[in-house]
């Protein structure tokens, strides 16, 4: 009985795996090259797309850029910032020092105005005051002009030269020349008032200062008051003779302020870095 021989036929394997696996290498090799062109960038074509962004879309400030702009005005802002306190301390230890020299200017010429009314029998006409604001100079009217008259008397000639002489030695300062008279009515061809009269007064002795060619007329001023800024009560002669006056004021360009705190308020901002 003859045997069937079977034939052994060889199997072939499922290949259809190779195309996926191929799909792969070739994108892990497109990641390759990616990060590869990613790490050696051609610095002009990255320095051309910048510029492009830079128009598009920052009028002129890369997102790129942006970090470091950032960083460098943050540096200059602080050092500006630095720079502008330790101007502010000098000026601030500047001011101060003025002040100091101010105050001992004003004291020098308090005693020197002092020493001249004592050596003149003048404590009854003449007064001085140094105060935060000014040095005063207060001039009875009686040692100035004749009763309801604007004219200097020839012997007050004298006393006007010699405030003049003094105030040439400190020259960085404003003079205020203010009139004042009681509250008794005037009315005559030369007055019609006591605004005139008051007026009239501190004009015409600042007229007699500035006698002195070294003083700066730009540094003077006059003002009359009339009756409204007494020292006394009108309503006694002796009263009325105490607000019969003219006020020399020469005023401070450091004076504190009226509330008493530390800050220095400036009389005149023109002033600032002269020293009188």
């Amino acid at each position: 009985m003859s045997k069937k021989r079977h034939e052994h036929h060889e199997e072939h394997a499922d290949e259809s795996w190779l195309l996926p696996y191929s799909d792969l290498m070739t994108l892990l090799l497109a990641l390759f090259i990616v990060l590869y062109a990613a790490s050696a960038v051609n610095t002009s074509k990255f320095e051309e797309m910048s510029r492009a962004f830079k128009s598009a879309f920052n009028s002129g400030l890369g997102i790129l850029d942006r970090g470091g702009i950032t960083e460098d005005s943050e540096l200059k802002r602080r050092t500006t910032e630095d720079e502008q306190r330790m101007d502010d301390g000098k000026k601030s230890k500047s001011r101060e020092t003025l002040k100091q020299e101010e105050q001992q200017n004003l004291e020098k010429l308090k005693q020197d105005l002092d020493k001249y009314i004592q050596k003149n029998g003048l404590s009854t006409q003449l007064e001085t005051q140094l105060n935060q604001s000014q040095l005063l100079i207060t001039i009875r009217d009686n040692a100035l002009f004749p009763s309801g008259s604007a004219t200097i008397k020839p012997e007050a000639q004298k006393l006007g030269t010699a405030i003049g002489n003094m105030l040439q030695q400190y020259p960085g300062y404003e003079i205020l020349v203010a009139g004042h008279t009681d509250d008794q009515p005037i009315n005559t061809f030369e007055f019609a008032s006591n605004w005139e009269l008051s007026s009239k007064r501190a004009i015409n002795f600042v007229k007699v200062l500035l006698e002195n060619p070294a003083l700066d007329e730009k540094r003077f001023s006059a003002i009359g008051y009339r009756e409204f800024r007494p020292l006394e009560s009108n309503a006694t002669e002796a009263g009325r003779s105490v607000n019969r006056r003219v006020e020399v004021s020469i005023l401070r360009n450091y004076a504190e302020p009226a509330d008493g705190s530390n800050e220095i308020t400036l009389n005149a901002i023109a002033n600032e870095g002269k020293t009188p």
